[in-house]
């Protein structure tokens, strides 16, 4: 048995909040001035630019990313012969969360209740997923997204007969309705099976994964490579001003699914698709 401490945890949170909204993933970073080298559009190249200036800033002057320093959702690969002492995991994420947002000076954004919108004033509650695997590990992935970009996901349940085709067309579908508002260029992350709630998790998931690194599976591979050149040809462009870089990247997940189902969930990321992991 191997023991975390309810602090270990929460100091680990706390680094990674801090981390994530300030510091553009590489893999991103990368994605972005590849774009800027290879954009055709004069606008959709300045924005870029601007991006990456915006990105120079945020890491110099250690200051957020974008002003919308969103909802945090915590990834947590639990190995089961950790034991956690000193309070719970819950609460451990949450300190973490609230002394990283204070610590950064990060926006708070959370509300009590959907109704009843009071601040919570310390960006807490996290949105907290646990999976329990073997051995004494511990891993957790943070990843604090914005409204923009979350207001435009969309979540369907297609029949079975309408297939491969009619997932494509339901993501290029998400990315035209989206537009400008989701600020592009966007990480497209789609999650495809299970069941309404498991689609959509595993789109969520997809956009913790590097955009420089293709599914396992080669024909969803051949997907991700096949969307991605299509939304780009919608044109939509960086900060939807035209060009042909709309999307860094797209990563699909999938799952088993009931015979009567194919369910789809579309989660854009924006421009600075944030996420930070770390180990114990």
């Amino acid at each position: 048995m191997r023991y975390i401490s309810h602090d270990h945890i929460s100091q680990a949170v706390k680094i990674a909040v801090i981390k994530a909204n300030i510091l553009l993933p590489d893999d991103i970073l990368a994605a972005l001035q590849l774009a800027a080298e290879n954009e055709s559009n004069s606008r959709g190249r300045m924005f870029l630019n601007i991006l990456l200036e915006n990105a120079a800033i945020a890491k110099k002057e250690k200051m957020a990313l974008c002003q919308d320093t969103g909802m945090v959702s915590a990834h947590i690969e639990l190995g089961q012969e950790v034991k956690i002492v000193g309070g719970s995991l819950e609460g451990a994420v949450n300190t973490g969360v609230k002394a990283g947002y204070e610590e950064g000076f990060f926006r708070k954004s959370i509300v009590k209740d959907p109704f009843i919108r009071i601040n919570t004033s310390d960006n807490t509650p996290a949105i907290i997923h646990t999976r329990i695997e073997e051995g004494k590990h511990f891993r957790i992935t943070v990843l604090p997204k914005g409204a923009g970009s979350e207001n435009m996901g969309q979540l369907t349940m297609l029949k079975p007969s309408q297939g491969i085709e009619g997932v494509k067309d339901f993501i290029l579908q998400v990315v035209k309705t989206a537009g400008a508002n989701a600020c592009p260029p966007l990480v497209v992350g789609v999650g495809i099976g299970g069941n309404l709630d498991q689609a959509a998790y595993l789109g969520k998931q997809a956009l913790m994964r590097p955009i420089n690194i293709l599914h396992e599976s080669p024909e969803i591979a051949a997907l991700e490579e096949e969307m991605l050149l299509r939304i780009n040809a919608l044109g939509i462009g960086p900060q939807g001003m035209g060009g042909s870089t709309t999307a860094l990247g797209i990563n699909i997940n999938t799952f088993p699914t009931h015979i009567a189902c194919l369910p789809v969930a579309v989660v854009l990321g924006c421009h600075c698709t944030r996420r930070a992991s770390i180990e114990l």
